[in-house]
């Protein structure tokens, strides 16, 4: 297995392309690469055809997918703003990889475009368009339908009205839907979701409620328990709920006694009642669910990512990046943070990736789209 990655910050977009490939030489020479991974800064948005040109000249016959997103990361590096290309190739042996375009039929609501092949065990990688795919509904598809097939990737960011998006597919440049690639075979996939939320009071189950709006708690109204939750937290915790937002996290596996660091999915409170004392989430719920209140914390979400990425024992060859907007200089003091951290936990191994609108990985089995979480595909023999 050989990976390589390259980035480039010059202004002219043809010319990062080439600067950024022949980084990518030193890992893997870029006519035996079987796959590319390509993510632009939107400052390169009008040139992304050329650009899908380029990619197509240097990497002949690999499965080609990426994007144009906000922010771009290369190696340690994160360009939250400015010109960036990140390109990111890797010749898998034994491996078959797929490049796909998904397209969803609102009459049906089915999918259109699904790989050849996607046996038991496969990874997607999967960029998506926020206005034309409802992801979330793709990903509670195939958790159903496919298990042990897990997703990794984002929701494309730095967009602000249909048709705006630019997804590489091949050498062409798609403008609604999903594009990926499927892995399958002899590689290794690992994903890791490190979230950027610690939970605060105890858990407790919704006892009444209505798609997203929850009304009971335990048989208490959610205002209450919050207020109660307030009354008992230390200073800095009583400080983080006042800067807010604030978040319930979902129990991912309820057979689970005792809940931690990735056992939640979460989900932000959007408002409250404080007459009626209901809350209103972003997500629909269900009678008989533990929850419980989560709060935004940069330094949780550094242990964490830091926690788990010291986990990793097995042989890393490379790894992809996908981290929320509301993360890097948004989140943390420390410049360049998750791809400096992923980088040097990994062992400085070829990574590239960009930040997204919502981030997509598996937590307990189950795939799932995030928010203010670092996903990452980590890639081994």
């Amino acid at each position: 297995m050989r990976i390589g990655s390259g980035l480039s910050t010059h202004l002219d977009p043809l010319r990062a392309a080439e600067e950024a490939v022949a980084e990518v030489a030193a890992g893997v020479i870029p006519g035996e690469a079987s796959v590319v991974l390509a993510f632009v800064s939107s400052d390169h948005r009008d040139a992304a055809e050329d650009i899908a040109g380029v990619l197509r000249d240097c990497f002949g016959r690999a499965e080609i997918a990426g994007c144009v997103a906000e922010g771009i990361i290369g190696g340690a590096r994160e360009l939250e703003h400015g010109p960036a290309v990140s390109v990111w190739a890797a010749d898998l042996p034994g491996t078959r990889v797929e490049a796909f375009a998904l397209e969803f039929d609102d009459e049906n609501a089915s999918y259109s475009g699904w790989p050849r092949e996607l046996p038991f065990g496969s990874t997607l990688i999967l960029m998506s368009d926020p206005f034309t795919f409802p992801v979330v509904h793709l990903l509670a598809q195939l958790n159903e339908q496919q298990p042990g097939v897990q997703v990794i990737g984002g929701v494309v960011s730095g967009v602000h009205e249909e048709r705006q998006v630019r997804m590489f597919l091949g050498g062409e440049v798609r403008a609604r839907g999903a594009v990926g690639i499927a892995v399958s075979g002899q590689a290794r996939v690992g994903t890791l979701v490190s979230q950027g939320c610690r939970a605060i009071g105890e858990p407790m189950i919704i006892t009444r409620a209505d798609r997203n709006l929850i009304f009971e708690l335990g048989g208490q109204r959610p205002v209450d328990r919050i207020r109660d939750i307030w009354s008992k937290v230390e200073p800095a915790e009583r400080a983080l709920m006042a800067n807010g937002p604030l978040f319930i996290g979902r129990v991912v596996d309820e057979y689970k006694t005792d809940f931690g660091r990735g056992d939640f999915v979460v989900r932000n409170v959007m408002g409250a009642d404080a007459e009626k004392g209901f809350i209103v989430v972003a997500d629909v719920v269900e009678v008989g669910e533990t929850i419980q209140f989560h709060v935004r914390d940069p330094r949780a979400a550094d242990e964490d990512l830091r926690q788990m990425l010291g986990s990793v024992s097995s042989p890393t060859s490379g790894a992809l990046l996908f981290t929320c907007n509301g993360r890097g200089s948004n989140m943390f003091e420390e410049q360049d943070h998750d791809a400096a951290a992923v980088h040097k936990g990994l062992g400085e191994v070829p990574l590239a990736g960009f930040f997204a609108n919502g981030e997509i990985g598996p937590l307990s089995g189950q795939n799932f789209l995030h928010g203010h979480t670092a996903s990452l595909a980590i890639f081994g023999p």
